[in-house]
């Protein structure tokens, strides 16, 4: 390592972010034995093939990661949502999965994700200013968990 220099690049490439997020990948195989993960891409469109909304997300260590659920104002209310949670669910269970979880804010649907068997298990306040943002879990499947710590 010869005179490091650090760089700002918000917009910086793809595969130079990858280098990155791969260092952090290696070191919790290393660390967790944890190797399998899965990407999570539901999409849901209309007929003619627009798209309406989607699920993002991954599938690491056992745990279903929602990273974004959306669907378009027009097509909400509908229980496509909800649809598009339990495609999610079903295909971490069909991976090993026991838990999963997400982030929401006060603004957005924590009761929609509590309907769904989610519950808070932490909050950052303020987050932005005069609202607050939500974590939440919920276990997919009944049965025993391993140790915590």
């Amino acid at each position: 390592m010869n005179n490091p220099t650090i760089t700002f690049n918000p917009y910086a490439a793809a595969d130079l972010r990858n280098i990155v997020q791969t260092m952090v990948n290696n070191h919790n195989v290393a660390i967790t034995g944890q190797a399998e993960w899965y990407p999570v891409a539901f999409f849901l469109r209309d007929g003619n093939g627009e798209v309406l909304g989607g699920l993002l997300g991954d599938i690491w260590a056992a745990w279903l990661h929602v990273r974004t659920l959306a669907v378009a104002a027009p097509a909400r209310g509908g229980g496509l949502g909800k649809e598009l949670m339990k495609r999610a669910e079903v295909y971490a269970l069909e991976r090993g999965c026991t838990d999963a979880f997400l982030d929401t804010f006060s603004f957005q649907a924590r009761s929609f994700y509590e309907k769904l068997g989610y519950r808070v298990f932490g909050v950052l306040e303020n987050h932005p200013a005069g609202h607050q943002h939500y974590f939440m879990t919920k276990q997919l499947c009944p049965g025993p968990r391993a140790p915590e710590g």
